[in-house]
């Protein structure tokens, strides 16, 4: 996985609808030096858009390097956010769930 678009269309096949059910929240991922997206969590599914959500459940900031290397599994997200790499605006304890709906 080199790249964000890549991260992007990978989440179609790890998500594991389980995690996700009873779920209805909004992932707003703003790339510093990118585009942004959104994943909406409804139950057990989800979607992916380009663009900003008019009310997102969390917002993400971070570069592209950090996006790809925190859901490759390569880089942890809470020593991510430690470290200043990430930043997270609205629920962030819900940041905290990317791990269970998209595994490695």
């Amino acid at each position: 996985m080199s790249s964000v678009a890549d991260i992007i269309n990978s989440m179609n096949t790890r998500f594991d609808a389980d995690a996700a059910s009873g779920m209805d929240e909004i992932f707003q991922f703003d790339i510093t030096d990118g585009d942004a997206y959104h994943l909406i969590v409804k139950d057990d599914a989800f979607s992916v858009a380009e663009g900003t959500h008019d009310d997102p459940s969390v917002t993400l900031i971070m570069d592209g390097e950090t996006m790809v290397g925190v859901m490759s599994g390569e880089m942890d997200g809470m020593q991510a956010f430690m470290m200043g790499k990430l930043r997270a605006e609205g629920n962030m304890m819900l940041a905290t769930k990317l791990s269970a709906l998209f595994p490695n």
